[in-house]
């Protein structure tokens, strides 16, 4: 069985880099990272985790927690980090702490101990200031993704001018009656997330100088079956139909979309629909949206724990407290101008 110093006179380094090169411990070039990776991939070798483990204090699996994983959002989120989780060589445990109680305080108190996480990254998710405080107890570097979170590294999406965005491409279309279908204001799980993309919506809309009905707001729990409920209603009164409709979700947006053709409406001829996200299912929809990137977020989340795990690879210190997260508006067959 080959040996690390196998590895090493191969590579033609020392058996220290190739340590460092493998465990993803202290700055190595792209170069020699590279050599010793074919060199242990020719001989075979395989590094010991539980050594690594017993040597670093380490044992190369971040914690990943989400209100949910039956949701296309944070499923992308999750394979953008394991994706690139894995090319570092770490694993990943997934929590889901959608409930409160004992079960929610458990993660906490025994479970990121019990697994021995090296580092957490919180999905869309409110902690509490005791929550952050009970991580940062454990000493492990956390981010957060959808923020904010007090006194942590936050990737951010400013969702007031997403959902600006969506409603003036509807207004540059000419449309003046648009509605918005979103979350719940009291959903739980989503910080602002609810009363932000209402509020960019409005802002939008009294921009343009346009009052909104309180009719033309409508509940949906970002999910196709209450879109297509909220539509079902928007779109089936006799006066005062919306010519468009903001949805604060993809998920929305299909369910409106399905629910427009249930009455026998064409999209966008009859009505013209947006959504966020740019869901897997948003092409087949021929869904106008907004990107926003969700694998990449997950995959950013990583290269900021990674600054805080290996100080000594990149100045952990002149990484920004908050980074705002891209966005893109992608246009698509759902929208066009209001008929005459």
């Amino acid at each position: 069985m080959a040996s690390i110093t196998d590895v090493a006179a191969l590579a033609g380094v020392s058996a220290a880099t190739v340590s460092r090169a493998l465990s993803g411990n202290g700055h190595v070039s792209a170069a020699t990272r590279g050599k010793v990776v074919e060199a242990a991939e020719t001989l075979g070798y395989v590094a010991s985790s539980s050594a690594s483990s017993l040597a670093s204090g380490r044992t190369r699996n971040v914690g990943v927690v989400v209100p949910f994983v039956d949701r296309w959002y944070f499923s992308a989120v999750i394979e953008g980090a394991q994706r690139a989780l894995m090319e570092r060589g770490y694993d990943l445990t997934l929590y889901t702490l959608r409930e409160d109680g004992a079960a929610r305080a458990s993660v906490f108190e025994q479970f990121l101990l019990r697994k021995r996480v090296d580092a957490v990254i919180a999905v869309s998710l409110e902690l509490t200031e005791a929550e952050v405080q009970r991580l940062h107890a454990l000493h492990k570097p956390l981010v957060g993704i959808g923020g904010p979170l007090t006194g942590v590294r936050t990737l951010t999406i400013d969702n007031p001018a997403v959902a600006r965005l969506c409603t003036e491409h509807l207004l540059a279309l000419g449309h003046t009656r648009i509605a918005f279908a979103g979350g719940s204001l009291d959903e739980d799980g989503a910080f602002d997330l609810n009363l932000s993309r209402r509020q960019g919506f409005a802002q939008a809309m009294h921009g343009a100088g346009i009052d909104v009905p309180d009719e033309d707001y409508r509940s949906a729990e970002y999910s196709i079956d209450t879109g297509y409920v909220a539509a079902k209603q928007l779109l089936g009164r006799p006066h005062g139909r919306p010519t468009a409709i903001v949805a604060g979700s993809d998920e929305v947006a299909i369910g409106c979309i399905l629910a427009a053709k249930d009455l026998g409406m064409s999209v966008p001829r009859d009505v013209s629909i947006t959504g966020i996200d740019d869901h897997e299912l948003a092409a087949f929809f021929d869904l106008t949206t907004v990107a926003q990137f969700p694998q990449r977020q997950g995959a950013l989340a990583v290269e900021l724990l990674m600054d805080d795990l290996h100080p000594d690879a990149a100045d952990a210190d002149a990484a920004p407290r908050s980074t705002a997260l891209p966005f893109e508006l992608v246009v698509r067959g759902s929208t066009a101008r209001p008929a005459p």
